[in-house]
């Protein structure tokens, strides 16, 4: 006979613990220790979204959310060393949304008592009876993830992911624009959406009517929670969305200010409705207050990004300012492109507006005669700072290059110069200690007419040339050290040498800062990161694809080549000489006054066989007249300058004889000479006038009664530009004409 409460013989073989496990309201998944699901029950199959383990590695088939793979890695290793873990996951289920997911982990014993794997049990939190628990570990994980993003858009989109279907089948989110309501977020359950002309889309104005619980939320600035619609009776915002709401059922809302430093900055609004199957439709006070406590850090995280937004905005205007203004202008011989990027921010590290702006630069310079000075640069560090010393740099270099002076000589000034703004610091002895900015440069001067590229090298990564379907670094013999880094007493004209090349026609240089090869990995990638060689590697490759195509494909190919974000800001300045030859006259006179009408002759046939209007014709020739005359008059009446003398030593030779040596006495007494040299542009002529004298000329102020003193007066006034730059041999007199009449 069976006593009260014995269990008959068909309930115990269903107590097995299979048949219990089938039937739990709680998820029970086991691995083994090396992270392989070995057992899940049917409840975590419906929990996950997932069948059952066909995938052996835990943090996929579970679904966490790659973000807490490493927490996942650490709590597998706790657990198996004995202890015990409970939190919260964020899992991506099957279908695509995210859940919270509150976990314990415990470890699976053999009978010997050694840990042979994990045994977890899971539910939704916030769908269980111990919603007090849940609600602090939610809101931290919330917080978590709220504070990864300094964006507006990305996050309110993270706060709709969060909250919907997990808390809400509707989630709206309005901030204040201009004392207007706008609508940023509209996201509903999977699968559905509302219909056109009923609920306000996102970017819609929104007018809530007075006496609207969404209306009281922000008059009174506190949560309001509609308990259930059927009880309630709130002014309708309009006939299309009250009978859009009957449709679909809807339950409960709560609705929440966004309140930060005593502002308004806008609304969350949460719904339930009928299109889902919950356990409760309807919210309650406790729901009311979490959901108050959500809407605090999410106002927060809002105000933290629409102030990094607007500061971005200021710094990104602030560094566009720095750089030279778009367009560049258009240069005879060349093909230009440039890029600049900032780079993107490191949220995660805490450096916020740092990260946006930084030390990179490129400029074109216009010099004397179409020659063209070619800039790249990058200040050391990020933010404001670096920003401001670039842009005292670009402006002092662009000054320095006025002077036409050789490119080792001008990088030679600008390290001076960043010496010289380095902030005053001194030690306790009163020695001074302060740090110059560090700042690698590269400056070329190019000939569009010879084709001729000079240039010298403080530390910068060599330009790209591509030519003929290849790309290979441009050859420097010197690299000089980087600006601002030269031991004191030594001479900057010793670090800095100065290179020449000849570009081949069609030939493209692309000049970069190391923003473009030193990338940060992508978030999802789980390869090691390239070295060096291999992302030059990459790039070249890329670029010998696209090498005979146009200066701006290049700049793209460039800038997309190299995978990852981009961690440093990053510049990019592609030229390609023509691949004709442009137009160009030449020819050395005697310094003598009747070679001014020779000159003159010369300047005309040319300006006549290019069809330069005769108006310009007139003038240029005009004008060359004054500077030839000028030059006979004053560099012919000048010593030659002195020449290294070299002598033979190889064989000896007698003192007496030593000052009789061939071809000295015409070296010094040679007859002077001049050479006019003429280019034409697409819109203007170059006149420039070569001699051996080493004084540079200046307008002088001439009396009535002077007879000269009037020439470069003229060439001033008449002239759209003109100036003087020494050469090796002496100086070089320039002046430019368009070509166009006015």
């Amino acid at each position: 006979m069976k006593r009260w409460g014995d269990l008959s013989q068909d309930t115990a073989d269903h107590l097995s613990a299979h048949s219990v496990l089938d039937h739990a309201e709680m998820a029970v998944v086991v691995t083994d220790r090396f992270s392989n699901v070995v057992y899940w029950n049917p409840f975590a199959e419906r929990l996950f979204g997932r069948p059952g383990p066909a995938a052996r590695d835990q943090s996929r088939s579970l679904g966490i959310m790659e973000k807490d793979h490493p927490l996942a890695v650490e709590l597998a290793k706790h657990v198996l060393k004995g202890g015990v873990w409970e939190g919260t996951f964020d899992v991506k289920r099957g279908d695509g949304t995210i859940i919270y997911v509150r976990a314990q982990a415990v470890p699976l014993r053999h009978p010997s008592g050694s840990v042979t794997g994990i045994v977890i049990t899971a539910r939704e939190a916030m769908r269980s009876n111990e919603r007090e628990k849940d609600r602090y570990g939610l809101l931290e994980r919330i917080g978590e993830r709220l504070a990864g993003s300094l964006y507006v858009e990305e996050t309110l989109n993270r706060v709709a992911e969060m909250l919907v279907p997990q808390f809400a089948d509707h989630c709206f989110i309005e901030l204040m624009d201009n004392g207007r309501l706008t609508r940023k977020v509209s996201s509903h359950v999977q699968g559905w959406s509302p219909p056109p002309n009923t609920w306000a889309p996102v970017g819609a104005d929104i007018n809530y009517p007075t006496g609207h619980y969404a209306d009281i939320a922000l008059r009174r600035q506190e949560t309001i929670l509609v308990e259930d619609f059927s009880q309630t009776n709130y002014p309708s915002p309009g006939e299309a969305n009250t009978r859009l709401a009957a449709e679909i059922g809807m339950t409960s809302a709560i609705v929440a200010p966004l309140c930060v430093r005593g502002e308004i900055l806008g609304l969350m609004y949460l719904g339930l409705s009928n299109l889902t199957d919950r356990r409760s439709p309807h919210y309650d006070a406790f729901d009311r207050d979490f959901v108050g406590a959500v809407a605090t850090r999410v106002a927060l995280a809002v105000d933290n990004a629409l102030l990094f937004e607007e500061e971005r905005h200021t710094a990104e205007s602030f560094q566009k300012n720095l750089l030279p203004p778009q367009p560049l202008p258009e240069l005879d011989g060349l093909e230009i492109a440039v890029r600049y990027f900032p780079a993107a921010p490191l949220a995660s590290h805490g450096q916020g507006i740092q990260t946006q702006v930084g030390g990179d630069w490129y400029d074109v310079i216009p010099l004397s005669a179409g020659r063209v000075g070619i800039v790249i640069g990058d200040v050391e560090g990020r933010g404001a700072k670096a920003a401001a010393v670039m842009g005292q740099l670009r402006a002092a270099l662009r000054a320095f290059a006025q002077d036409d002076k050789p490119p080792a000589e001008i990088l030679a000034r600008l390290d001076d110069w960043t010496h010289s703004i380095a902030t005053p610091e001194w030690d306790d002895s009163g020695a001074d200690i302060s740090v110059p900015p560090i700042v690698t440069c590269q400056y070329l001067v190019y000939d569009a007419w010879s084709r001729q590229l000079s240039f010298a090298n403080a530390g910068h990564a060599p330009p790209l040339l591509l030519v003929d379907g290849t790309c290979t670094e441009l050859e420097i013999e010197e690299v000089g050290k980087p600006l601002g880094v030269r031991a004191r007493g030594i001479n900057a004209d010793l670090v800095y040498k100065e290179e020449t090349r000849t570009l081949p026609a069609g030939a493209a240089l692309l000049l970069y800062t190391d923003g473009l090869v030193d990338r940060r990995p992508m978030r999802d990638a789980d390869s090691k990161p390239p070295s060096d060689e291999e992302t030059l590697a990459t790039l070249f490759g890329k670029l010998i694809e696209i090498a005979d195509d146009t200066v701006e494909n290049i700049a793209d190919t460039a800038t997309a080549a190299v995978p990852g974000e981009i961690d440093d800001d990053m510049a990019i300045l592609v030229v390609r000489s023509a691949r004709e030859e442009l137009d160009v006259e030449e020819r050395t006179f005697p310094a003598q006054p009747i070679m001014v009408g020779e000159a003159r002759r010369m300047a005309a046939e040319a300006f006549n066989g290019w069809n330069v209007p005769e108006e310009r014709a007139e003038l240029a020739c005009l004008l060359v007249s004054e500077v030839v005359t000028n030059v006979v008059l004053h560099a012919a009446n000048a010593s030659v300058p002195r020449r290294d003398l070299v002598i033979d030593t190889t064989t000896p030779i007698s003192f007496d004889e030593s000052w009789d040596i061939p071809g000295f006495e015409d070296e010094v007494v040679s007859e002077k000479e001049f050479t006019l040299r003429l280019r034409r542009g697409g819109e203007s002529v170059w006149v420039e006038v070569f001699d051996q004298d080493l004084r540079l000329p200046r307008i002088r102020s001439a009396g009535e009664n002077d007879e000269g003193g009037r020439g470069l007066y003229l060439v001033d006034q008449l002239a759209k530009r003109w100036g003087s730059r020494p050469t090796r041999e002496g100086k070089a007199v320039w002046f430019e004409i368009p070509t166009k009449s006015r």
